[in-house]
């Protein structure tokens, strides 16, 4: 990423399939989502009411990153990815996917995910609050 280059954040609910795996898979996310699974990552996609994504105000808009979640829009918002593409991590791009979720949903919603383990201080930094009380039912397959 050039100095002069601009991150643009936006809703893309038609985000698509390939762009959508492959910053999943350069992200690292790609070891716990179903990279290999076409039509259950366009499930993912289209399940989704809420899909923000960062991309570079160059030729071609390279995808940088993706925020994925389910929201009612009044109460509450569950971020179920937050992806950015590895050579692109440690530039702002996460935090600028959560503030544009922010901006979006408005100070009356609530955020809440469940972070990879590696990711708590970041999601801390952010000035998110841990949570001691989730609750979980593994999936299988």
């Amino acid at each position: 990423m050039t100095t002069a280059s601009k991150v643009l954040y936006a809703s893309e609910p038609t985000l698509g399939i390939a762009e959508f795996r492959r910053v999943l898979v350069e992200s690292g996310l790609g070891e716990t989502r179903p990279v290999d699974d076409g039509a259950r990552l366009k499930k993912m996609l289209s399940g989704a009411n809420l899909v923000l994504t960062a991309r570079l105000d160059v030729e071609g808009k390279p995808l940088l990153g993706v925020a994925r979640g389910l929201t009612d829009f009044a109460w509450v918002c569950y971020i179920s990815e937050l992806a950015v593409s590895q050579s692109a991590q440690g530039l702002g791009i996460g935090k600028g996917l959560m503030d544009e979720a922010r901006r979006q949903l408005g100070p009356s919603v609530a955020i809440s995910l469940i972070s990879m383990p590696d990711a708590i201080g970041f999601y801390e930094r952010i000035g998110m609050k841990r949570m001691p009380d989730a609750f979980w039912f593994g999936r299988k397959g």
